[in-house]
């Protein structure tokens, strides 16, 4: 009994050692394909748990189950109306048979990237070049909810049909170009075990050329702007020169009109005073009025040469002829 103890323990130490290197867990992003000798034993496990294989001639190809990441390289592609633009796309992907996967792409997921680039960007170069530009861009017709200031407005285009812009119609949109990317891929990654879940555009670009092209145009419009603005106030500020002009004529006449009343009034009623002062002593109002232009006529450097019968000086001939 003693002498196989040993042995035994030799025997539970390879049990161990065979159970040890034969189980292995599947995790539940994990799927496992196993072979012998290079060839499938049996069918892909891709339920998560526990799992045992045959030790040494067993051996184990693990691809994730759960979505992968595609993303391409940033192409020059020309629009179906000529114009040269810059478009980065992305895709989503996952292994769903994984036994066509071993054997067309090999046991590397990095492997399916090649495949992927060979089929992927030819589809989104010949989607993107026979559309217009305005169908990768935009989704619908929904109007833009922005606003600038200089902008065009439809008031402008009911008055003014010149200045009405050009409007795009979208028949197709972005949404259906990436589904159609995707529909024209697919068929071509079912050999390879690959389902594609989804295809964006993830980014557009004028190339160089045509982008500081645009950005002249954006330049001169603004410019555009900037004058009609100008012009705009120019024709405000001579308006309100013109009134301000106008007013102030308007002032000043009703002022005229008013000083020339008040003096009106004023001259008849110093002519009043004048005539009744005239009618209670003629000959003090007389001689009043006299002294009135004398003092107005003459002063210390004036000097007059007069007839002797001139009436201008009568009240000085006769204080000297009265005069002791």
């Amino acid at each position: 009994m003693t002498s196989r103890a040993p042995l035994l323990l030799v025997i539970a130490a390879l049990v161990a050692l065979a159970v040890y290197t034969s189980a292995f867990v599947v995790d539940e992003t994990e799927q496992v394909v196993i072979t012998r000798f290079g060839r499938i034993a049996r069918e892909p496990i891709t339920v998560p748990g526990l799992n045992f294989k045959w030790p040494i001639v067993d051996t184990i190809n693990m691809f994730p189950k759960n979505l992968q990441t595609w993303d391409g390289d940033p192409g020059q592609i020309p629009t179906l109306d000529k114009t040269y633009i810059w478009v980065d796309a992305f895709a989503r992907w996952k292994i769903v048979d994984p036994e066509r996967f071993l054997e067309t792409v090999g046991i590397v997921p990095l492997n399916a990237k090649a495949r992927l680039d060979d089929i992927i960007d030819p589809a989104v170069r010949n989607f993107v070049s026979a559309y217009r530009l305005i169908e990768t861009v935009r989704m619908s017709n929904r109007t833009l909810d922005t606003f600038e200031v200089g902008v065009t407005t439809e008031g402008d285009q009911a008055t003014d049909p010149n200045l009405a812009p050009v409007r795009y119609v979208v028949t197709t949109g972005r949404e259906k170009i990436t589904e159609g990317i995707l529909k024209s891929a697919q068929p071509k990654l079912d050999k390879f075990g690959i389902e594609l879940v989804d295809v964006k555009i993830k980014r557009i670009n004028y190339v160089d050329q045509i982008r500081e092209s645009v950005y002249n145009r954006m330049i001169a419009e603004r410019k555009q702007i900037a004058e009609k603005f100008r012009s705009e106030g120019q024709g405000e500020a001579r308006k309100i020169r013109g009134d301000k002009e106008r007013d102030l004529k308007q002032i000043e006449s009703e002022a005229y009109r008013r000083a020339q009343e008040i003096m009106g009034k004023a001259d008849a009623e110093a002519t009043r005073i004048y005539a009744e002062a005239f009618n209670v002593d003629p000959e003090f109002y007389s001689f009043a009025k006299t002294l009135e232009v004398y003092s107005h006529t003459m002063d210390a450097g004036s000097s007059l040469i007069l007839g002797t019968q001139s009436d201008f000086l009568k009240y000085f001939k006769e204080f000297t002829s009265t005069s002791p």
